[in-house]
Parts: structure tokens; C-alpha cells; sequence
């Protein structure tokens, strides 16, 4: 019995602190196994055991995060376009806007009064009524999660920001109505806390949504509609989700695939660049399967539907980018531990902060409260007023609180990650997780397969020579694809290609029989006797003579990696043709720029040793780089052998053991056979320059997060000890809780700013 899973969509994260705390949260409920919860995405990946009832333990799940501050909703069962898409609807969006406006509209007005020395907007009392509207409206949500995670005892983001803004609203509140504490009123400050806090918040906000703009692209690739074709053949427009499996599409120049189809009718050309990142069009005709997201660019097609929006290789692929975003790397645990213990750590330091200046500092240095004191009348800034020592204490503990981020840490993964799987999906590359990200960045060989790897896998027809007087080459590859055209061996698909591509008739042929490892015989219309094709030494056994010219070609051919096939009339030798798996138009390329890069290289292939050795000669590779013949064991023996950690780079169809072995296993000419278990990343289409891009773009990922990590670290320990008053006594510097503010949300924008430059080629 397999475990089941959920996914649900929780509200209220700010930092990793939150984080921590939703997953020991639904790690400690009944009957769930793992779970792993994503800040970027806001989602929660919960596995629960096989006998878990799910309807019953996903409600106490959301009730206990609720009751934790952080409410949640299960995702529906649909598509991944449409979740997608439901995703980038704007659903808190003008909440978040008209929040902002309002606590900027409520700080210009009590900055305005702020500086009136006489008349009704120098009334404290005003400037208490505006502090009261701006805490009620748009800082109650902060508050309430703020309290919310603090009595359950997990503080996070909010609580630090609910504590600083309500701690100098309430000293405010104490002054207005007992004057004669001889405390300052400082009412604008909570105002601008909360005006900095949301404006950092909107502006991260959309440059996280930045982050998705990938697959927001890939989701636009399938339109909403599609032309059916009904009994009368009329096309009708219908919605994409309602498709079947059978039904049968009208495809115009211009219009988008909206699903996996199969050709039926018609021949065009289809843009897939968005998809495999190929740029040159693919030439289709009747039979020629495509994927949902392909652009129509010449002539109509119609197609019958393979499989439905929800299953196609497009919204495979945007499900697959996705669980990629929402997996963690390895490095995010240093940075999830630290940010469980954060919180705690500031409240602490804060609470210290407070006590020592207002029991020990200012007797120490006395010198720091007439430095301070200075002010607007009775209106007194919190950032430079004190002239009490619990005055000058209050106000280091909440720029103690307020500047504080442990939203950079919590963002430092995972926006890299999100934006490198994104452009990693523009360009054809899927990796499969944010710890397949971190492997690649530290790959340090790389291992080849050869046939479908670095060649394409498709045998073609190179040269022929004629050998019979007054028989031609179009004449004798005509036979031979004539004989082979009832067989399915990879050289007779060869032959009739070649043959296709000439218009070349093929022959009606009977008594057709193969013989294995040798070759095919029969009789082909026209010809008197029993016709042969097959390996020289199998014809020589049959009673033909070779010609000393032939084995001098074949030879030849031989030495430069080619199959050499023989064909016989009865006993007389007619000619030879030449079959060879191709190289990869851009496989030397890919070579020579891994080399650039200092990775160590090999083949490792089943195929003979003269082939190998002449594609290792094509492509620069020294003698001691190549294995040949070797068996899959032979192969794992090898992998285990080299320099860790190894990529194994395979078509992905007969080198699933090797891939599965190596540190990266990655599949090259997939096609949309996108969800190959053995590999850790895919390449979509037939590009082996995607190795190389794919390495480099880890590489840059890696590099990012350790930047973001760097900064969220070194941010907080520079400011959380300036903030402290560390440098008050001998400079003077004061760090004011709007200014703690402004910098604490430039920390996170600047995580996710530094993340987004991955977009950049």
C-alpha cells in the first residue's frame, strides 16, 4: 500500500522562522509521515501514511495551522496549467495595494501634523487617533499573526515587526494620557514602521512573482481553446479541458497545439522552441506526433488528441518545474535551522538591549541622552528624542525588533532556485529537484554514451559504391531498400529513409527472410535470382567472391566508423553501401566548451572499438578517455571508478543503470518523454549544448544562493548590533526604528533581486 500526499496552499509566511514552524508543526500531527514547506511558493508537500483517512487528517491539519496563524487551503485536483493560472490571479493583490495606500495616506498626514507647531493638527490627540486608524486597519493583520506566533511559541517575521510597532505605539498612548511620565510622544513612528514594512513587502511581493515568469511563459503556450471537428467536420470552438483522448482538432497557421496530438491530416511546419528550446522549425506530415505548446506555422493540420490538457507533455512539464521550485537543497538547512532559532535570538537581544540602557547605559555614558535630546516642541521622534533613559531604551529595543530580517534567509534558497528551474525550462532543461541544482553545480567529470548520445541515434546511408556494369547507385540502394523493407532492424530504417528521400519505388519482394547477425535474403521484382544483403563475410560464406576494390572500401569505410553493407545478385557481388550513425551537429561543440570549463570527460559505450575510436578522434578525446564494449556492469565498474562526482550523460532509453548510478544522470533526446525516472535532468529535444548550459546555470544558481546566504548572515550581524547602540557612546550613531525599517526590507528585495539576475544570459 503506497502513501498518499497532499499539497496545501498556506498563508501568512514571512521568514524561515514561519517556515520552521509550519513544518514541526505538521511533522508532530498524527499520521504524517514527511513534510516539506516552501516560502516562495507558500505551499506545504505533506506525505501521510497508507491508512490515513486524507479528507479527515487534511482538515486538522489546517485547523492547527490556523490556530498556529497560518491558514491554509487544500489544492485542488487540477491541472498543473490551471493551478498555474489560478495561481497568478491577483487574489490578495489589491488587498496588499490598498493597505499600502492607506498607511502612506495616514503617515503623510501625521507628518504633516507632525510639523505644525500651533492649531488642531499639533494636537497629540489627532496624531493618536491616526496612529489607532493605521494599527487597526492595515497593521491588524500584522499584529494578530504576531501575538498568534508568539503564544503558541513559534515567533516569526511578524511578531518582531507587531512588537516594535505596537511597543512605541503604546509608550506614545502612556505619555498622551499620563504626562507626567515626562515621556515624549512619538505617534508617527508606528505609522512610518508600518509604512516601510508594507511598502517592502508590495515590492518583494512582485519581484517574487518575477521569479515565475518562466512558467507563467510555459502556461501561455497552451491556448484556451480549440477548433473540434464534429460529424459534419465543421470546426467548433470548445474549451481546452473538456478534450478526450480520439477527438479530432483543427489546427490553423498561427494557432498553438493546445494538447499532445497525433497528425492525421496535413503537412506544416511546427515551432517547438518554446518547449525543447530547439530554434529551427520541425518539418510534420501524417503520423508525426506533437506536443501541447508547438506553434503552426504554415499550413493547416488536423490532429486526433493523444492525451488531454491536463496529461500533456506541457503541463507535465510546468508539474514537474514545479515540485522542482517547491524541493529544498542541501545548503537551505543551514539556513532553516538558523532561521527556527532567530526570532527567539532578537527577542532576546532586544530584551537585553532595553535592560541595559536603561539600568546601566545611560549611567555609563551619560553624555548619549544630551546628544539626543532634541525634538519638535512636544512631538518627540522616536529616532532622535530620548532624553530619559528609558526613552533612549525603548527606542534601541524596537530598532532591535524592526531590523531584524530573517526573511533574507528564508528567501536566499529558494528564489534562486525558482528562477534558475524557470529559464532552465525555457531552455529545454529540466532538473528535478533543488538538490539535483546543487550536484550539478559540483560536477566535476563528465561521462558520455555514444550511440543516441553523441550521435543521433538514427543510422544514415553515406555512400555507395556500385560494383555491376551499368548499375547505379540510385539503382542499387533501390534493391537493397527493396529487401530490407519487411525487416526492423535500425540499418534497413537507414536504407528506406534514403530511399524515401530520393523517391525511390520500392520493389515488391517475396520469400523475404532474415538471418540474425547476418543479413536478409529474398526476391525482389525484377531480378532473377535470390538477392542478399547483409555483411561481406556472410556473402563470401554463400559463395560470393569479393573484389579486391570492394575490400579496399570496406576497409576504408571501417576505419572511419561506418557499417559496410554487401549486396548480391545470386552469386555476383553488385555493391556496397555505407550505413554510419551520425554525429550531433553540435556535439563537438559541447565537447570542446566542457573542456573550457576543466571538467574531466570519457565515453563510455557498447559499441565496438572502431567506432568509438574515430568518434573519439572527431571529437578530441585522448585514448585513455574511451571505453568500448562494455556491458551495463561494465559501465557501473567505470562511473564508480572516475572522478566523483560524474555526470552520465545517456539517450535515457538503454542507460537507465548508468544514470541511475551517477551523481547526475541526465537524458539527452527525450523527446516529451519528460518523466524518465532515472534521470535526474532531462533534456528536451536533441541539443547536446544543453549539458554544458545546464552545468553553468547550476553553477551561477550556487553561486547565487551562497551570495544571499553571505548577505542575509552578514546583514544581520551588522545591523543587529548597530541597532543595539554599539556605536552611540563613542560616535553617536543611532540607528531610528524607520530607518531599521526601510533596511530591513531592502534585506529580503535584495535577496530576490540578486536571485532574479539569474534571468540574465
Amino acid at each position: 500500500m503506497t502513501s498518499q500526499a497532499l499539497l496545501l496552499d498556506i498563508e501568512g509566511m514571512k521568514c524561515g522562522g514561519c517556515v520552521s514552524a509550519v513544518e514541526k508543526r505538521l511533522l508532530a500531527q498524527p499520521g504524517v509521515l514527511e513534510a516539506s514547506v516552501n516560502l516562495l511558493s507558500r505551499t506545504a508537500w505533506v506525505e501521510l501514511e497508507p491508512t490515513a483517512q486524507a479528507d479527515f487528517l487534511a482538515n486538522g491539519l489546517l485547523e492547527s495551522l490556523a490556530g498556529l496563524g497560518f491558514p491554509g487551503r487544500i489544492r485542488s485536483q487540477q491541472s498543473a496549467l490551471e493551478q498555474l493560472r489560478a495561481s497568478r490571479a491577483p487574489l490578495g493583490w489589491w488587498q496588499r495595494w490598498r493597505e499600502l495606500v492607506i498607511a502612506l495616506v495616514l503617515l503623510v498626514i501625521s507628518s504633516a501634523a507632525h510639523l505644525s507647531e500651533t492649531g488642531p493638527l499639533a494636537d497629540m490627540r489627532l496624531h493618536g487617533l491616526v496612529a489607532s486608524i493605521a494599527l487597526l486597519g492595515p497593521g491588524r493583520l500584522i499584529l494578530v499573526r504576531g501575538w498568534q506566533g508568539l503564544r503558541s511559541g513559534v515567533p516569526a517575521m511578524d511578531t518582531l515587526v507587531g512588537l516594535g510597532v505596537f511597543s512605541a505605539y503604546l509608550a506614545s498612548l502612556v505619555a498622551l494620557i499620563w504626562p507626567g511620565v515626562g515621556w515624549s510622544c512619538f505617534f508617527n513612528e508606528p505609522l512610518m514602521l508600518l509604512g516601510f514594512v508594507l511598502l517592502g513587502r508590495f515590492l518583494e511581493d512582485r519581484a517574487k512573482r518575477r521569479t515565475g515568469d518562466a512558467l507563467e511563459a510555459l502556461a501561455d503556450l497552451q491556448p484556451n481553446t480549440a477548433l473540434l471537428l464534429v460529424g459534419d467536420d465543421l470546426p467548433r470552438p470548445v474549451r481546452v479541458g473538456g478534450l478526450r483522448p480520439g477527438d479530432r482538432l483543427r489546427i490553423l497557421p498561427g494557432d498553438r497545439l493546445p494538447v499532445d496530438g497525433k497528425v492525421i491530416s496535413g503537412c506544416s511546419s511546427v515551432d517547438e522552441s518554446g518547449l525543447t528550446g530547439e530554434p529551427m522549425p520541425r518539418l510534420v506530415q501524417v503520423g508525426a506526433e506533437l506536443s501541447a505548446g508547438g506553434l503552426n506555422l504554415q499550413s493547416p493540420l488536423e490532429l486526433e488528441v493523444l492525451r488531454s490538457g491536463a496529461d500533456s507533455a506541457l503541463a507535465r512539464l510546468i508539474e514537474l518545474v514545479q515540485r522542482a521550485q517547491a524541493s529544498k537543497a542541501p545548503i537551505q538547512a543551514l539556513a532553516d535551522r538558523w532561521a527556527g532559532r532567530f526570532t527567539w535570538i532578537v527577542l532576546a537581544l532586544a530584551a537585553l538591549t532595553f535592560l541595559f540602557w536603561w539600568l546601566v547605559g545611560t549611567q555609563l555614558f551619560p553624555e548619549v541622552l544630551h546628544g539626543l535630546s532634541h525634538g519638535h516642541g512636544h512631538h518627540r521622534s522616536l529616532g532622535a528624542g530620548a532624553n530619559t533613559p528609558v526613552g533612549l531604551a525603548l527606542q534601541l529595543a524596537i530598532a532591535v525588533l524592526v531590523v531584524a530580517c530573517p526573511c533574507a534567509l528564508g528567501l536566499a534558497t529558494p528564489t534562486a532556485i525558482s528562477v534558475a528551474t524557470g529559464r532552465a525550462a525555457r531552455l529545454g532543461l529540466l532538473f528535478r529537484g533543488g538538490e539535483v541544482l546543487q550536484v550539478a553545480a559540483e560536477v566535476r567529470t563528465v561521462l558520455f554514451d555514444k550511440t543516441g548520445t553523441l550521435t543521433r541515434g538514427r543510422p544514415l546511408v553515406e555512400a555507395c559504391l556500385s560494383l555491376a556494369d551499368g548499375l547505379g547507385e540510385q539503382r542499387l540502394l533501390q534493391l537493397a531498400a527493396s529487401l530490407e523493407q519487411h525487416t526492423r532492424h535500425p540499418l534497413a530504417w537507414a536504407l528506406l529513409q534514403a530511399a524515401e528521400s530520393r523517391g525511390l519505388p520500392l520493389l515488391a519482394c517475396s520469400a523475404s527472410s532474415t538471418i540474425a547477425g547476418a543479413g536478409v535474403e529474398g526476391k525482389v521484382e525484377g531480378m532473377e535470382q535470390l538477392c542478399r544483403l547483409g555483411s561481406l563475410n556472410w556473402l563470401e560464406q554463400q559463395g560470393v567472391v569479393p573484389l579486391a576494390e570492394a575490400l579496399a572500401w570496406q576497409l576504408e569505410q571501417g576505419q572511419a566508423g561506418a557499417t559496410v553493407l554487401a549486396m548480391a545478385h545470386g552469386k555476383q557481388l553488385l555493391g556496397l553501401l555505407a550505413v554510419r550513425d551520425a554525429l550531433r551537429p553540435d556535439a563537438a561543440a559541447a565537447v570542446q566548451r566542457l573542456k573550457q570549463r576543466g571538467y574531466g570527460l570519457g565515453i563510455l559505450s557498447g559499441d565496438r572499438q572502431g567506432p568509438v575510436r574515430q568518434l573519439a578522434g572527431e571529437l578530441g578525446f585522448e585514448p585513455e578517455q574511451l571505453g568500448w564494449g562494455l556491458s551495463p556492469a561494465q559501465k557501473l565498474a567505470k562511473l564508480e571508478a572516475a572522478a566523483a562526482p560524474v555526470a552520465m550523460v545517456g539517450d535515457g532509453l538503454n542507460d537507465a543503470p548508468a544514470l541511475a548510478a551517477a551523481n547526475l544522470g541526465i537524458a539527452v533526446g527525450t523527446g516529451t518523454q519528460i518523466a524518465q525516472d532515472s534521470a535526474d535532468l532531462v533534456v528536451l529535444g536533441d541539443r547536446l549544448m544543453a549539458v554544458p548550459q545546464a552545468l553553468e546555470l547550476a553553477q551561477r544558481c550556487m553561486a547565487k544562493v551562497r551570495q544571499n546566504l553571505v548577505w542575509a548572515f552578514g546583514y544581520n550581524l551588522l545591523v543587529l548590533p548597530l541597532a543595539a547602540g554599539v556605536l552611540l557612546p563613542g560616535f553617536g550613531l543611532l540607528l531610528t526604528p524607520p530607518l531599521a525599517a526601510l533596511l530591513m526590507a531592502m534585506s529580503s528585495l535584495t535577496v530576490v533581486a540578486n536571485a532574479l539576475l539569474l534571468k540574465l544570459p
